[in-house]
């Protein structure tokens, strides 16, 4: 059978938050690139998942790559040239266009799509980078026992097939796809205490317990209208649902009861569209809110622009990491049923603070989401298949309270690649474990992170690194997949340009700190600063205002 040939020096499998940044650090090397996608849209967590940024409370100082920090830049410039703002809020240099409280930064994803694209055309056009889009890998052909010689890719579309031969292979797949085809050796769900010595792993391992996935859709509202359709197919079932989690969930799935993630403690979420004047973990209207329409002119928006990832979207009925394809299109399928079985009971049956149920004049986005459904573009996934690396980051390398009292930061590695903060954030899993939520410490991402044992021509770029399944709950978010996925391109192609091997540069003091300089020269953080770092600062909703 025959296959469109491409050839690059470096292919990067999948087009995410980390295969963007991957292609453009490669790229400003010198670096040919072919990029795939399996969706219309590149970007990953930004875009085609729908996901505003999640980040700590000094993304706006220090904690990102500097392309990264250009990236954000980017976005508030789109609003400013291209939509009618306020002039209190266009001058605003720290604007946040939907006043999330998730975020510093809530936006509308074809927006972070047209800043990733705008950084890509300058090396499409010059023909440097070759991006596949709607294609996603099927098999890897190998060139010995530890080196991969070309993937191959199916075009979703029409069927047809591609090859694509280079001498460097990065894997930014959300699901971890080319590790798993190329016989990589990895760690999937749960790890055991015997394997990590964690204080919160299992006693037996559970490859087949991964964090939820949820599919996410972007609402408005309209007062007076009715939007309210037939009910969804899986209606009655999600309406009654149960969730068996341990610890115990509060009340039905479908309903505003939840528990804080932090705490552990019962709380009742609220929601109430244009009303809400709520704090942290309690209002839903402004949680995720991508458009606050009173920063915009008057008759901008009818509404504002609200993105929906609720505890209540949350699907962990199947474990997708270890599914097969058959099995994985079904789960998406039961998310995508969960997703609007939330919004019509949202419609129609919710209570409201008023006493009475529903809001008809909810309705979905499309527009918002490039969509015919009104459903994300694709999935948001949390957990990948991880590589068995050179350096496994571990629950006691991170969490604070499992670092000397009074520490700030936590462990330092000598071949620190970047910086980065979260809380370790785990949602409820396959296993029906409930949220698992740590307070860890600003953290270094170590290179021997991003090594695999064996393969030699391989790099993860994202959620696939040398972490385990409880510190991928700090690693997996945007800003840190961002700084993974730059350095796996900008390893890839010093490697490539210098003859050196991955693990060379990772072992080799020399080598080592050479590529080090190389990183911060770009504008890649090493280290945190020498000043004392407050937590409370940092912690990932410490920009919230508490409105009431």
């Amino acid at each position: 059978m025959s296959h469109r040939p491409y050839s690059a020096d470096i292919a990067i499998i999948g087009g995410g938050v980390g295969g963007c940044a991957a292609a453009l650090a490669a790229l400003e090397i010198g670096a040919r690139v072919v990029m795939t996608e399996e969706t219309a849209w590149i970007g990953g967590q930004l875009t085609a998942q729908a996901v505003p940024p999640d980040e700590h409370g000094w993304i706006e100082r220090y904690g990102r790559t500097a392309s990264y920090a250009k990236f954000r830049e980017a976005v508030r410039t789109h609003y400013r040239q291209n939509t009618p703002l306020k002039p209190e809020f266009r001058d605003n240099p720290k604007l946040n266009p939907g006043n999330g409280w998730v975020s510093p930064l809530c936006h509308e994803p074809k927006v972070a799509l047209a800043v990733l694209e705008t950084l890509m055309a300058p090396h499409i056009q010059s023909g440097q980078l070759k991006i596949l889009r709607h294609h996603a890998p099927v098999s890897c052909e190998l060139n010995g026992m530890d080196r991969i010689a070309a993937v191959l890719v199916n075009d979703l579309q029409n069927g047809n097939s591609a090859r694509i031969d280079a001498r460097m292979f990065i894997d930014a797949t959300e699901l971890g796809d080319l590790i798993g085809l190329s016989g990589t050796e990895h760690v999937t769900g749960r790890e055991s205490r015997d394997q990590t010595s964690e204080p919160n792993a299992l006693e037996v391992a559970q490859p087949w317990n991964s964090q939820a996935f949820s599919w996410c859709f972007a609402l408005e509202h309209i007062e007076g209208a009715d939007h309210v359709g037939p009910p969804p197919r899986d209606y009655t079932f999600w309406r009654n649902y149960q969730a068996y989690l341990t610890p115990p969930w509060p009340g039905p799935w479908m309903s505003w009861h939840g528990l804080n993630p932090r705490t552990m403690e019962p709380m009742t979420y609220k929601f109430a569209p244009h009303q809400e004047k709520l704090g942290l973990f309690s209002g839903l209207w402004t949680f995720r809110r991508i458009i606050d329409r009173s920063l915009f002119e008057p008759g901008t928006y009818a509404s504002d622009v609200v993105m929906v990832n609720w505890p209540m979207i949350d699907y962990f009925a199947g474990d997708l990491v270890t599914a097969n394809t058959a099995q994985r299109y079904s789960f998406y399928d039961g998310a995508k049923q969960l997703s609007l079985s939330v919004l019509h009971w949202l419609q129609t049956e919710a209570p409201r603070p008023d006493g009475g149920q529903g809001w008809p004049g909810l309705r979905l986005r499309p527009d918002v989401m490039g969509t015919e459904d009104g459903l994300a573009m694709a999935p948001y996934i949390r957990e990948s298949r991880r590589i068995q690396a050179v350096t496994t980051i571990r629950e006691q390398d991170v969490s604070a309270a499992h670092l000397p009292a009074g520490a700030d930061r936590a462990r330092e590695f000598p071949d620190s690649v970047g910086i980065g903060y979260y809380r370790i954030d785990l949602h409820p899993s396959a296993g029906g474990d409930n949220y698992i939520d740590v307070p860890s410490l600003p953290f270094q991402i170590p290179l021997g992170a991003l090594i695999p044992v064996r393969m030699q021509n391989l790099l993860p770029a994202c959620k696939n690194i040398g972490t385990t399944h409880l510190t991928n709950g700090c690693y997996r978010l945007h800003p840190v997949e961002w700084n993974i996925g730059e350095v796996a391109g900008f390893l890839a192609a010093h490697c490539l340009r210098g003859g050196r091997s991955i693990h060379e540069v990772q072992s080799d003091p020399a080598m080592l700190k050479r590529f080090q300089s190389l990183l911060q020269e770009r504008g890649v953080e090493l280290a945190w600063p020498a000043e004392r770092l407050d937590p409370a600062e940092g912690d990932p909703h410490a920009h919230v205002m508490h409105l009431g």
